[in-house]
C-alpha cells in the first residue's frame, strides 16, 4: 500500500475561542473542520464540539430543501461518502449509515480523525430535530462511508479510485467524493467509468478547499472526468468565495496528495464546473458528540449538491446517471450568462426544482413546458449566518443580509420555462 505524507497546510480562520455555547453559536464560533489538517497528528483526532445551536444555518434558508420534503427526503437511496470516514457518536445517522472499507491505515471507516466525512454525513442526510434548526438535504437517504485518506485527510489517485469502486458495488445511487486529487490516471478513470455504468452519479469537488481561495490553481480530479458532476462554492450572496473562481473562505484548508506520494497546493476550479452551492460557513457535525462544526470549500458544496441528488432519486428512482445529470442542471437557478458559465457552470442547485420540475418531453408535460410547483408559504426562522466579512467585503455582508431575509419571507417562486429551450431562471439572489 503507497505511503500518503504528511502535508501541511495553512491553519483555518473559524476557530472556537471566545463564543458561548448554546443557541446563539453561529460559525464564527464554532470550531472548524478542514479537507486535510495540519493541527493533528497520526494517531489523533479532532476534538469533539460542545458548541451547539437551535437556529437554521444559512445554507439551509437559501437551498430550501424542505420545498421537496412532502415529495422525497432520500428514503431508500444510499449516498457513499469517499473520503477521511464517517463517525457515528452525533447519533443524526442514526440506522442509516454503513460502514464500507477503509483503505488506508488502521480500524474501520466509522473512524473518523479529521472530521471532514462526518461533517459532509451530516448535510448531506442528517435527520430533523424537534426544535433544531440543522437538518441535512436528504434526512432519510442512507450513507455508505467509504475511507480513503489518512488520518489527517491525505489520500492518493489510486486510493480515491479504489474508493469509487468499493461505493459503487455498495449500491451507492451517487457518490460524494470528499477529497480531489490533483492527478488523474487509468485507475481513477476506470472507477468513475465503472460507478456509472453500475448507475451512480460521481459529484465531487471542481477544486480542493482552501483559505479565501489562495493557491495556484489547478485541475482537480475526479472531477475534471466528463462523466463526474463537478460542484464549486458559492458564499451567502450568490457568488464564488471573495468573488474569485471558488475555492472556499475562512474556515478550510487544503492541500491534496497526488498519485504516488507528490502533493500540490491547489486551490479554486480551474478546470470544468458544472454546478455550485452554498459551500461558505457550513455549519454540520462532526465526530465524538452532538456539537457543531463550521467549514468552508468546493468539498461542503459538493455534500449539498449529492444531498440534493438524493432527493431526485428518493423521488424519481427510476432516473438513470444520464438523466439525473442532466435535471439538476436544467433545474438550477440559472445565472444570467451564456451557459454553461465559466465560474459558475449551469448555476445554483435547485432542490424542490430537481425534484418536483416536469421536464420537456415528460408525461404531464403541458406543451412541452417545464411546470414546476411553487414552494408553500413558510414562516420566518433565525439563520445561523456567515463569519462577518473583512472591510472590503462590505457590499457583500450587505448583500447576503439582504437575500437571507428575503429568502426567510418568501411565500412563493415564479418558474418560466421557454419551449424548446432550458430554463433560464434569475432570481434576484444573483443580482448584486
Amino acid at each position: 500500500m503507497p505511503a500518503v505524507p504528511a502535508v501541511p497546510v495553512v491553519p483555518s480562520a473559524g476557530g472556537s475561542a471566545g463564543a458561548p455555547a448554546g443557541g446563539g453559536a453561529d460559525p464564527a464560533s464554532l470550531p472548524a473542520v478542514t479537507q486535510i489538517s495540519n493541527t493533528l497528528r497520526q494517531g489523533a483526532c479532532l476534538t469533539p464540539s460542545d458548541k451547539g445551536t437551535e437556529r437554521t444555518p444559512w445554507a439551509q434558508t437559501f437551498l430550501r430543501p424542505e420545498g421537496a420534503w412532502q415529495l422525497s427526503r432520500g428514503a431508500g437511496v444510499t449516498v457513499a461518502v469517499v473520503g477521511s470516514g464517517v463517525d457515528a457518536a452525533s447519533g443524526v445517522l442514526a440506522g442509516r449509515l454503513t460502514l464500507g472499507p477503509r483503505e488506508y491505515g488502521p480500524g474501520d471507516a466509522g473512524r473518523d480523525c479529521v472530521g471532514h466525512g462526518t461533517f459532509l454525513a451530516g448535510l448531506i442526510a442528517a435527520r430533523r430535530q424537534e426544535g433544531v434548526g440543522f437538518a441535512g438535504i436528504a434526512p432519510e437517504a442512507r450513507i455508505l462511508s467509504v475511507a480513503v485518506t489518512d488520518e489527517v485527510g491525505n489520500t492518493t489517485t489510486g486510493l480515491l479510485a479504489k474508493g469509487i469502486r468499493h461505493a459503487a458495488e455498495g449500491g451507492a445511487r451517487v457518490i460524494a467524493v470528499a477529497v480531489p486529487v490533483p492527478v488523474g490516471g487509468d485507475d481513477l478513470a476506470d472507477a468513475v467509468r465503472y460507478a456509472g455504468d453500475r448507475g451512480a452519479l460521481v459529484v465531487a469537488p471542481a477544486g480542493p478547499d482552501a483559505n479565501g481561495g489562495a493557491g495556484s490553481g489547478g485541475v482537480a480530479y475526479p472531477a475534471a472526468y466528463p462523466e463526474v458532476l463537478a460542484v464549486s462554492d458559492q458564499g451567502p450572496n450568490g457568488s464564488p468565495p471573495d468573488g474569485g473562481s471558488g475555492g472556499g473562505g475562512a474556515g478550510s484548508g487544503g492541500s491534496v496528495a497526488g498519485s504516488g506520494g507528490g502533493t500540490a497546493d491547489v486551490a479554486g476550479p480551474a478546470g470544468r464546473v458544472d454546478l455550485v452551492a452554498p459551500g461558505d460557513a457550513l455549519m454540520s457535525v462532526g465526530p465524538g458528540g452532538k456539537g457543531y462544526f463550521t467549514g468552508s470549500g468546493p468539498s461542503f458544496a459538493t455534500a449539498m449538491v449529492a444531498g440534493t441528488a438524493a432527493l431526485v432519486l428518493g423521488y424519481r428512482p427510476d432516473l438513470t446517471r444520464a438523466q439525473l445529470l442532466d435535471r439538476l442542471k436544467v433545474t438550477a437557478y440559472h445565472p444570467g450568462t451564456a451557459l454553461p458559465d465559466a465560474r459558475l457552470g449551469y448555476g445554483t442547485v435547485d432542490p424542490p426544482a430537481a425534484v418536483g420540475a416536469v421536464l420537456p418531453g415528460e408525461a404531464g408535460a403541458p406543451g412541452g413546458a417545464a411546470a414546476v410547483p411553487a414552494a408553500g408559504p413558510r414562516a420566518a426562522v433565525a439563520t445561523v449566518p456567515p463569519p462577518a466579512p473583512a472591510p472590503a467585503g462590505g457590499q457583500a455582508a450587505v448583500v447576503a443580509g439582504a437575500t437571507l431575509a428575503g429568502v426567510a419571507v418568501v411565500g412563493a417562486v415564479g418558474y418560466v420555462f421557454s419551449s424548446g429551450r432550458r430554463r433560464d431562471w434569475r432570481p434576484g439572489r444573483w443580482q448584486a
